[in-house]
């Protein structure tokens, strides 16, 4: 028995087309310049430990879609923090501070983001104080304090530690270094985008003459997706398909896709995929998302233990892959884009087809990923 035909029905939401959709490389890369790029590649690459993340192939899996090849860029080997949450936070707090070592760094986070900051403020001997939701783990919790920092548990959600993180660094002149933008706070969120680019200079390198058709993009407050955007603006000389997929209760960039501005999302419930149930899309990545991605599809969490489950037993790959919650969602959305005919031709997925899909990290939370790989 195959790994997709087994009665299992792999499920999406809603997929939907952008109607604004043009790549244009210039405007890209004034929201996110080219020598912003450089400058974050050329610092991180020179980072203890630092060393370029696999791009596994999704072989077995590539074969049963019926497509050419699956990249997978696995995260989970990212310094020591398993996930690429690693290259922002920690480079933004680099730039910010300078070398000073009277600055504290604070910020908001649902996890990986936190423990990057954490990192980061580690590194370079400062303090560091981190907000975090009521609904993040004790494990998450504790791994940044592990590394040091002041660790705040807030009531409420992601919004209210956010919240909470910018009232005391009112207070007490601390250096907020939040991967979201608001109004007047743009230059921080840019660093950590720039951080994160290193992902696609790396992968332009390990691709070599391969070009990707396709390319699945996580998106929370769109960081990381809008990241990627510039990254192959500046290092591909092709433009795949770029599909962004979020949590059905948290799909903030579709909406706004959908209306061409940023609409807010009233979270019902928490999704399972945390680093991604984030209600607004953030001013900087909106300015690159807005009209270089193509199309956007939601998740339901049905699939995501299962994913999990399938890519640390090597059912879609040779490896065996170590893959968080919020790793699964590429891996899902092109299971159930090429079971779906319609939207399979729309996206123009055949034998030919080379697509690029995000591990984006490991087993941060290692309680949080053995109760889900367990699970029937």
């Amino acid at each position: 028995m195959t790994i997709l035909s087994n009665g299992h029905q792999w499920k999406y939401t809603e997929f939907t087309d952008n109607k604004n959709y043009s790549f244009n490389k210039k405007e890209i890369l004034n929201s996110l310049t080219s020598e912003e790029i450089d400058d974050a590649y050329k610092s991180i690459s020179n980072w203890k430990g630092y060393s370029p993340t696999p791009l596994l192939s999704l072989n077995k899996l590539s074969k049963e879609l019926n497509l050419n090849k699956i990249f997978y860029k696995d995260e989970n080997k990212r310094f020591d923090l398993k996930s690429f949450k690693a290259l922002g936070g920690a480079y933004a707090v680099e730039k910010v501070t300078k070398g000073n070592k009277d600055i504290v760094v604070a910020t908001a986070t649902a996890g990986n983001h936190g423990r990057s900051v954490a990192w980061g403020a580690k590194r370079l001997g400062l303090s560091c104080k981190i907000f975090i939701s009521e609904f993040v783990s004790d494990a998450r919790g504790k791994a940044m304090s592990v590394l040091g920092a002041d660790v705040v548990k807030v009531k409420g959600n992601y919004e209210k530690s956010l919240m909470e993180c910018i009232k005391q660094s009112n207070e007490n002149n601390w250096q907020i270094v939040q991967d979201v933008a608001w109004k007047d706070y743009m230059i921080v969120p840019k660093y950590t985008m720039a951080g994160y680019t290193v992902m696609m200079k790396e992968i332009a390198d390990q691709i070599q003459e391969e070009k990707i058709t396709h390319i699945i993009l996580q998106a929370g407050v769109g960081g990381m997706a809008a990241a990627m955007v510039a990254g192959i603006a500046k290092y591909l000389n092709h433009i795949p398909v770029i599909i962004v997929v979020e949590p059905d209760s948290a799909a903030c960039v579709m909406e706004s896709i959908k209306t061409g501005k940023i609409e807010k999302i009233d979270i019902k419930r928490e999704s399972l995929m945390g680093g991604m149930s984030c209600g607004e899309v953030s001013l900087v990545p909106w300015e690159i998302l807005k009209n270089s991605v193509k199309h956007c599809i939601s998740l339901p969490d049905d699939d995501i233990a299962k994913t999990m489950k399938l890519l640390g037993n090597s059912s879609f790959s040779d490896d065996k892959i170590i893959a968080g919650e919020n790793s699964a969602p590429g891996v899902i959305s092109l299971i159930t884009s090429c079971e779906d005919q319609a939207i399979k031709e729309k996206l123009d997925l055949n034998e030919k087809s080379n697509v690029l899909v995000f591990g984006c990290e490991g087993d941060t939370d290692q309680e949080m990923y053995q109760k889900l790989i367990n699970q029937n």
